[in-house]
């Protein structure tokens, strides 16, 4: 390899230098282009296989990195003017990182903090994670610097990894797709509670989404596959919810805007007392 790369050019002179820089450079964007290339094949078929994915893809994003310090190790140590002066290069260099670490110790603890997300995994590419009511959406990438979630509105969320691999973490998807899903209803208060029930039971199965994530103890007992609980009985309403299994966290919430939708007209053509608000005012208006 030096042999190919050394013959053409005579490393004494500066324009011979600066040619070879520009060969080693160009090889190794090359070389770079090609294996982010095999990579990215990789990635494509391992999408089944999250854990795995999530690793090839941090590797392909940091090859540019790799192959470039390689580079400029193998330029040092090939060219003669710069071999003979390496010991005071590297230490120029070490000195250099010294002073450039201490000025960028967000870009190094996001380098740190991105390889600690790729090796203990608290979340994956493909993954659906909320960190807040704002930051919610599914992991798309994770580089040196970052991660990029897409939220549901089609729009990239950049957050450094020294700052998610800090936070609180809630993922949908790391061990089991499957999810309870909370759907609350207000009845009013004279209202059928036991014909509300049934009605909401009776939609809620219709979804494709939801599934009978009941034990076989449970189905042996006859009990409802979706559990509608009465929570608590206010002056002007009833509270009731239904905790209904879901096999797709990312349909929780469309599943809940379909439901709410078929049991509020299931309640109007069969009648069920609906909540009316109180105005606290008339109230003492009429009492005085």
């Amino acid at each position: 390899m030096k042999e190919l790369l050394t013959y053409k050019f005579n490393l004494n002179s500066f324009f011979g230098i600066i040619g070879y820089i520009l060969l080693v450079t160009l090889i190794a964007w090359g070389v770079s282009r090609v294996v982010r290339a095999i990579i990215w094949q990789l990635i494509k078929h391992k999408k089944e296989d999250r854990f795995g994915r999530t690793s090839i893809q941090f590797l392909r994003n940091s090859v540019t990195f790799i192959i470039g310090l390689l580079s400029v190790v193998y330029i040092i140590m090939t060219v003669p003017a710069f071999r003979s002066k390496a010991t005071l290069i590297f230490s120029g260099a070490g000195i250099l990182a010294a002073i450039i670490g201490f000025a960028a110790q967000a870009a190094l603890s996001n380098l740190i903090a991105g390889a600690f997300i790729v090796i203990f995994r608290p979340f994956r590419v493909g993954d659906y994670i909320k960190l807040d009511e704002t930051r919610v959406g599914i992991v798309e990438d994770i580089t040196l610097r970052h991660t990029v979630i897409n939220n549901f509105e089609n729009k990239r969320l950049i957050i450094p990894n020294s700052v998610i691999s800090t936070d609180s973490i809630l993922n949908h998807t790391i061990e089991d797709s499957h999810i309870l899903s909370f759907n609350n209803f207000k009845l009013g208060i004279k209202a059928d509670i036991d014909l509300a029930r049934k009605i909401i039971q009776e939609e809620a199965v219709k979804l494709p989404t939801v599934i009978d994530y009941r034990t076989p103890e449970q189905v042996m007992a006859d009990i409802h596959q979706v559990d509608v609980r009465v929570i608590d009985i206010h002056p002007d309403h009833i509270h009731m919810r239904a905790y209904v299994w879901l096999n797709e966290p990312f349909q929780e919430f469309k599943t809940k805007c379909a439901l709410k939708e078929t049991v509020h007209k299931r309640f109007l053509h069969e009648g069920v007392d609906l909540p009316i608000p109180i105005n606290i005012n008339e109230i003492v208006k009429k009492e005085n």
